[in-house]
């Protein structure tokens, strides 16, 4: 990205592969509690979601730093940021993902319809 101000789509994209390319490299209890928020040349930050998280990664350090540079960044320092919700990621969340329906709501819905039915049925 040669412009810092560049397409803010085009930069969150890029953004998002770094961080699903860095992922992997992560400590395990690590890899689902931090997120990469900006890359500003040498200096990564990361977003958390707790204060525990944010000492966890500042521990972790020199590991990110190690990890950000096997994929190809020039990294040689680190920002942790907390937020007050987690950053939301496509990694993580799946909104595309369905939801288990239980069979007591499969029939609160055809007992609905067939009310519906009836009084369709007794205006006509």
């Amino acid at each position: 990205m040669a412009d810092k101000a560049g397409n803010p789509l085009r930069r969150a994209l890029w953004l998002d592969a770094l961080d699903r390319q860095l992922r992997p490299h992560l400590p395990p209890a690590l890899a689902n509690r931090c997120r990469l928020a900006n890359v500003d040349g040498e200096h990564l930050v990361f977003l958390v979601e707790s204060p525990v998280w944010h000492a966890k990664v500042r521990l972790a350090e020199n590991q990110l730093l190690d990890s950000a540079r096997s994929i190809g960044l020039k990294a040689t320092r680190v920002t942790v940021k907390t937020a007050t919700a987690p950053a939301p990621s496509p990694v993580r969340n799946d909104q595309r993902s369905t939801h288990a329906v239980t069979a007591a709501t499969h029939k609160g819905l055809r007992d609905a319809l067939a009310c519906l039915a009836d009084v369709k049925g007794t205006r006509s």
